[in-house]
């Protein structure tokens, strides 16, 4: 099945604005469909199309970047290319996508002369771009635009699921400020529930919606993608002396604690968080994860009070997740997976529920804060906040703080410190509950379904 995906979306809005002044660069975690979402915007919007793949390209192709990369050689680049790949090039309206191209830095430094000449468009897609292996020795190009490609987002899985027209309305609830009627929010719940378990990677998404909503056949695509990251891993892990998968290993078992924060003593007693800085910077690099750094003074900004020791490790995708934490069960997965969509069987729902709202707001490309405070008086934490955003009023540092609760029965004692000791930097607050929509002066209690529209709304 073909999936929609706002990517395509954003790669039409470069071609109308572009004009032929600026590549795109599409960045992602691997599998999470970039290649697909270019060669299927190449077909329905250019002439023609060349795909070098910089995983498998030949001697040839890597040397052409090399030998003739300058304004007099560039017919024989572009001659040398049209007949290794058998596609005939039309000025302004051929397409040459370089795929993978953190594989070969010198293609994508190729970019700057590439736009200058004019004549074709470029898309570059890539994971690991910023990584220090690749970009040393090379250029970055001020012509490329980036786009940041996620798993599919829950609209993106609702549409999937042939659900718009409920998505629609609960976006249409929210804005108007009401509750779905208890029929739609039970279905919507069990929609998002569902999204959370299968995750958002196309393959497994794919799998399960063509194969009669079968848990067990998205697991397999889940398996086969978490077995492809640990490989990545060991590959790296020999230049970063196995502090990734370290980190990468211990994820479920930090998300499952109270505080969900990485403890370097728990993988690593010799080391201090400083020299796992690459690792981290490698994980969130990847895509394969995201990092949620403490701010420890969020009204003098989130970002300028950052603590580089304090920081949390959520999965980019939960269904991965879920499958890291799950037993491979065979064909008794759907049963397996069923029981935990229909509350029968007991797992760690607060670090899923976490999860995915990490999840849903670095979708719209929002860096992730959290903040805690430590009383002397009580000797622990007496203020953790899980998630904290920039407000949209510039004149000052308002902030916008959002409380994960999984269960139906709860407190808010930490979340009314909070906004009671940073009362004049706070507009509204918003507690993510599997209960219905409703709002209490400033604090507006939202299902997990309508935060997409709280975030964009920011």
């Amino acid at each position: 099945m073909e999936l929609y995906r706002k990517t395509y979306d954003q790669l039409v809005q470069w071609k109308n604005d572009a004009g032929g002044k600026s590549a795109v660069m599409i960045e992602g975690a691997r599998r999470v469909g970039k290649s697909t979402i270019a060669e299927k915007f190449a077909r329905e919007n250019y002439k023609s199309y060349i795909l070098i793949d910089f995983r498998t390209a030949s001697k040839t192709v890597k040397d052409n970047f090399i030998d003739n990369m300058s304004p007099k050689r560039l017919d024989i680049f572009f001659q040398l290319i049209s007949v290794e790949y058998g596609v005939r090039l039309y000025k302004r309206e051929s397409l040459i996508i370089f795929d993978e191209v953190q594989m070969f830095p010198k293609a994508r430094e190729a970019i700057k002369d590439l736009v200058k000449d004019g004549r074709y468009d470029y898309i570059e897609t890539g994971s690991l771009i910023s990584i220090r292996e690749n970009v040393r020795d090379i250029v970055i190009p001020s012509e490329e635009r980036v786009i940041k490609m996620y798993p599919l987002d829950f609209e993106e899985f609702m549409l999937a699921h042939g659900e718009s027209m409920l998505y629609e309305h609960i976006g249409e609830c929210y804005l108007s400020g009401m509750p779905l009627n208890n029929s739609f929010h039970k279905r919507a719940m069990l929609l998002f529930n569902e999204f959370m378990l299968v995750g958002g990677m196309p393959q497994s998404v794919t799998a399960y919606l063509e194969n009669e909503c079968s848990f067990h056949e998205s697991s397999i695509r889940k398996r086969d993608i978490l077995t492809l990251y640990a490989n990545d891993i060991r590959k790296a892990d020999v230049k970063y002396g196995m502090r990734i998968s370290r980190v990468f290993d211990n994820i479920p078992g930090f998300l499952s604690k109270h505080d969900k924060k990485i403890v370097l003593s728990d993988i690593d007693s010799n080391k201090q968080f400083s020299q796992y800085a690459d690792a981290l910077f490698w994980l969130d690099d990847s895509m394969i994860c995201s990092l949620c750094y403490r701010s420890s003074d969020p009204k003098a900004g989130l970002s300028v009070a950052k603590d580089d020791s304090s920081v949390k490790c959520y999965m980019g995708d939960t269904g991965l997740l879920v499958s890291m934490v799950l037993p491979e069960r065979g064909k008794g997965e759907d049963e397996m997976y069923k029981s935990v969509l229909t509350g029968k069987m007991s797992l760690n729902k607060g670090m899923l529920f976490e999860n995915m709202v990490a999840q849903v707001i670095r979708s719209q490309s929002r860096e992730l804060y959290f903040y805690t405070h430590y009383s002397e008086t009580m000797h622990n934490n007496d203020i953790e906040i899980d998630f904290l955003l920039p407000g949209s009023d510039f004149k000052k540092h308002n902030i916008v703080p959002f409380e994960v609760k999984s269960s139906k029965n709860y407190t808010t004692i930490s979340f009314d410190r909070f906004r009671k000791h940073f009362a004049g930097s706070i507009g509204t607050g918003f507690v993510v509950h599997p209960k219905q929509f409703k709002t209490e002066g400033d604090v507006v209690f939202i299902p997990p379904y309508m935060l997409p529209f709280a975030v964009v709304g920011l």
